[in-house]
């Protein structure tokens, strides 16, 4: 005689396939969670006296867009210039974005205007590129102890905002033509396109800013590999080439060794030149070494990137395969992002020296000594 119950095996089964279907469903559910969460931007705390803006507030194309990024304003009390930092570029290169996150949370204006937009890149920031092993996040301590973090992202704009990629990439202003994937990187961007792609936009916003402000000087910060020639060093359009070269002079002094180079005029979409041919603006570009972004490195994980050691490129530097001096200390963080605040602070006083009705003067800002002794957490708001 036949009976109607299920069997033991179908009933197994089906409780079986239940979980499972409960798990993957879990699953779904974390990492979607964590996917939309990393479009939101790592958090930072504006020093007294900065006013919030978006970029879209200069140009509006960019509204409720994913490239739409922050942009922060301070007013001294006394009239002069005004001076945009901007970091983030390439997300993957973090002295650039932390050296304007301490302008940020540490600055007092007295003299003219300091514009400062830490991810230019908002996009960018959003992932990593998986061939380059690097790791997620970066953490500092704070004075206090409490713990930031920072997303160590990737030089291209992300595929979701951004795709397909085209095998060549051509500059649409100059027809200069470039590997496809070069269409996803801002500094190949400008002067921008209203009507373009995601990144042609963006680069078109910045550049409506500081035409929009009247920006008197510009500086975007980067890294380099240390076997990159173009590396310890700042890139200057001609309209900028007179004050770089008293920075400079001024940096060596200080015993901060600093290359000075021109901005290629054949070379397009770079904001050391665009900046300085389609605005008024005096165009600064400032690499400092990162082992972490080169080809001869090794694992590449947070010690890395915040330690700047490895064992290759102390190799490389016995064998004179490097462009800047390389010992047992490494490159670390601290000394990239007190490069470029020191950099940025003499730049400023040269302005001010040259042209004191243009001045800008920053207060409260970190020397270059205290950074290193003290780290970059040190001058990091707490939460």
């Amino acid at each position: 005689m036949k009976s109607d119950s299920p069997r033991p095996g179908i009933k197994g089964g089906k409780i079986t396939a239940t979980v499972l279907l409960a798990l993957a469903l879990t699953v779904c559910f974390v990492t979607g969670r964590e996917f939309a969460g990393s479009f939101a931007l790592d958090a930072v705390f504006p020093a007294e006296g900065f006013e919030k803006k978006l970029l879209s507030d200069y140009f509006d194309g960019l509204k409720d867009h994913p490239m739409d990024t922050p942009v922060f304003v301070q007013t001294g009390a006394q009239p002069g210039g005004s001076a945009l930092i901007l970091g983030g570029t390439h997300p993957n290169e973090p002295s650039g974005y932390m050296a304007a996150t301490l302008f940020l949370e540490n600055a007092r204006v007295s003299q003219g205007r300091l514009f400062v937009i830490p991810f230019a890149n908002a996009s960018g920031c959003t992932h990593t590129l998986p061939q380059e092993a690097s790791p997620s996040r970066i953490h500092f301590s704070a004075a206090n102890g409490a713990v930031r973090v920072f997303r160590y992202g990737a030089r291209d704009t992300s595929s979701v905002v951004m795709w397909p990629t085209p095998d060549i990439y051509i500059h649409k202003s100059s027809g200069q033509e470039l590997a496809g994937n070069e269409s996803k990187n801002l500094n190949r961007a400008y002067p921008g396109d209203p009507e373009g792609t995601p990144v042609e936009k963006l680069a078109y916003g910045i550049m409506e800013l500081l035409r929009k402000e009247k920006i008197t000087l510009a500086f975007d910060l980067h890294e380099a590999s240390p076997e990159y020639p173009v590396v310890e060093a700042i890139v200057a359009h001609e309209r900028s080439m007179e004050l770089a070269a008293a920075a400079a002079m001024e940096l060596i002094g200080q015993g901060i060794e600093m290359r000075l180079e021109p901005s290629p005029k054949n070379l397009r979409g770079l904001s050391h030149r665009e900046w300085g041919d389609f605005t008024e603006t005096m165009p600064i570009l400032m690499e400092t070494a990162n082992p972490s972004q080169g080809r001869l490195r090794g694992r590449t994980d947070e010690a890395l990137a915040l330690g700047g050691r490895d064992k290759a490129y102390l190799k490389a530097a016995g064998l004179g395969r490097l462009f800047v001096p390389y010992g047992e200390s490494g490159k670390p963080l601290e000394q990239r992002v007190a490069r470029h605040v020191t950099a940025i602070r003499v730049f400023l006083e040269m302005l001010s020296l040259f042209d004191d009705a243009n001045g800008i003067v920053v207060e409260r800002m970190p020397g270059y000594g205290d950074i290193l002794e003290k780290g970059v957490g040190a001058y990091l708001a707490a939460k």
